[in-house]
């Protein structure tokens, strides 16, 4: 293609192989062989060098491709200069500091590279780490890991929110709100289980985020277990998730069969305890 552009702007082979730094042989070669992969003449070699009406209707499409080619060669310059794309996957269950801290721990610990962070339900992240689509992520816990290598797991405490009590009225027993069991379902049954663990009769009300919860809990329709600290609402008590205690379980987990599993595994260290900082007093070493 690049020959095919000289060719055409200089409309002279000698030119041409000056402009691409080769010699006239391997021009015309290159020539040829561009011809016959498309199966059309691009110059007519009467006097001088002139496009055919095919070879006119290609060189716009040659110049796009070239500079698209260009592109992706600044941007593999760029990426080689900034170090290797560390992708990373949390679970939506994660407060927002703890997120920002995650993805600032690998540079904190002198790991070279860029992060990029998605989130997604456990399920899927498992998945898509298993695929190769991550190179880690911050589950849920507990989670079937499927051969997946998993860090310590970090007990975040929790908050209980509720309706405000209204003066002189009676407090009503409202169901929980919670994601889908499909997201994470052990997580989810551990979790069920603690709330009844006091004898108490569970009901829970299915929400797609923590946003749709504190509406349903501002609305007095539900009540919320949630981790992060900065949810609140007009109308909404916030009191300690302590009684039963129901901390939210994470932990990171990585793939230790890829070739780069060395360099992942000591971004797993630092992304645990970027994790582990977020609960400092209330942790489970190596937690199955």
């Amino acid at each position: 293609m690049e020959i095919f552009v000289a060719l055409a702007e200089e409309e002279h082979f000698g030119s041409a192989a000056q402009r691409v730094g080769i010699t006239q042989p391997p021009l015309s070669q290159g020539l040829r062989r561009l011809e016959a992969l498309l199966g059309v003449r691009l110059f007519d070699r009467g006097r001088g060098v002139a496009l055919t009406d095919e070879g006119a209707r290609l060189l716009p499409h040659a110049r796009t491709a070239l500079a698209a080619i260009g592109e992706l060669r600044e941007l593999g310059a760029r990426e080689r200069a900034e170090g290797p794309r560390i992708r990373l996957g949390v679970a939506p269950e994660a407060p927002s500091r703890l997120v920002a801290a995650l993805a600032a721990a690998p540079a904190r610990a002198g790991i070279p590279g860029r992060i990029g962070v998605v989130t997604a339900p456990t399920a899927t992240l498992l998945a898509q780490v298993a695929a190769g689509r991550l190179d880690l992520a911050v589950i849920r816990h507990p989670a079937v890991l499927g051969g997946l290598a998993a860090g310590r797991v970090a007990l975040l405490p929790t908050w209980h929110l509720a309706p405000a009590a209204r003066p002189g009225g009676p407090r009503r027993r409202l169901p929980v709100a919670v994601r889908p069991r499909s997201e994470a379902p052990a997580a989810y049954d551990l979790f069920v289980d603690a709330l009844a663990s006091r004898g108490r009769r569970v009901e829970t009300v299915v929400v797609p985020d923590e946003r749709a919860a504190l509406a349903l809990v501002a609305a007095g329709q539900a009540t919320l277990v949630t981790a992060d600290g900065s949810l609140a609402a007009e109308g909404v008590e916030r009191t300690a998730a302590t009684d039963p205690p129901l901390p939210l379980r994470l932990r990171v987990v990585w793939d230790p069969r890829t070739p780069a599993a060395d360099e992942t595994g000591r971004t797993a260290q630092a992304l645990t305890g970027a994790l582990l900082g977020g609960a400092p007093s209330r942790t489970a070493p190596d937690a199955s």
